[in-house]
């Protein structure tokens, strides 16, 4: 049996939940388990995960308190947290294995490809880059270790292990648990960007548009970076 748990926080998520239950039942290899972790969902997601048969778990509402449960639940060595709308590959979970093997590894994760209607490539190239450029600017010494900054939407991936030990994710920050996690789990070994492609959904971008969403995600990266961190919820709400 694989050695790897997918946690999956949710909320109110009805609309991206029945392809992403579709696809992880393609998996080849299958995860150990699925633990979907919900944060007070109002429309038909808990539906939809037992259906699928999926473990769930309620935590409050937030990202970091819902990962850190879901983390808490899993009982495998290994987990990934995948959003609920982004599409891993089919072999997502022998790449998984393949990578964490590497015992310098701390943390990895996918590379995003941001899709709708149709895919963003400007987007996504942002984000490409971003992982680099972001410590760089803001964390050179981490930078200079191989430390790269990776955010929800690369499915990123850990030994259960190394996340309880540096306290898992801060559950008072709204947003940029998962950049701030990197920067915990460096401490342990690499933080290593995967290139292989997730699939994640566009629609902040088309809430938005793209010059909005780009300027929003380097101003709430930049904010989080020099400490400014009380304001991120209200320039970084929820699209469903």
């Amino acid at each position: 049996m694989s050695p790897v748990s997918l946690v999956i926080p949710v909320l109110d998520e009805e609309r991206a939940l029945p392809q992403l239950v579709e696809c992880l039942a393609k998996l080849d290899p299958p995860p150990a388990e699925i633990v979907a972790v919900d944060g007070g969902s109002s429309d038909a997601s808990k539906d939809i995960i037992r259906a699928a048969g999926w473990r769930l778990v309620d935590a409050p509402r937030g990202r970091a308190s819902q990962i850190n449960a879901g983390v808490a639940t899993a009982s495998k060595e290994s987990v990934c947290v995948l959003h609920a709308d982004t599409i891993p590959p089919t072999d997502a979970i022998a790449v998984i294995e393949k990578v964490l093997a590497d015992r310098r590894v701390a943390l990895a994760g996918f590379t995003p490809l941001l899709c709708g209607e149709k895919i963003r490539w400007g987007t996504s190239f942002h984000n490409w880059i971003k992982t680099w450029y972001a410590p760089m600017l803001f964390r050179p010494h981490l930078f200079l270790r191989g430390v790269r900054l990776l955010f929800g939407d690369h499915a990123m991936f850990f030994r259960r292990k190394d996340f309880l030990a540096v306290g898992g994710c801060d559950q008072g920050m709204p947003v940029m648990e998962d950049a701030d996690l990197c920067i915990k789990l460096a401490r342990l070994g690499k933080v290593r960007l995967v290139p292989r492609i997730v699939r994640s959904s566009d629609r902040r971008i088309a809430a938005w548009g793209p010059l909005k969403a780009n300027w929003i995600y380097l101003k709430v990266g930049a904010m989080w970076a020099l400490g400014a961190r009380k304001r991120l919820a209200k320039l970084y709400p929820d699209i469903r």
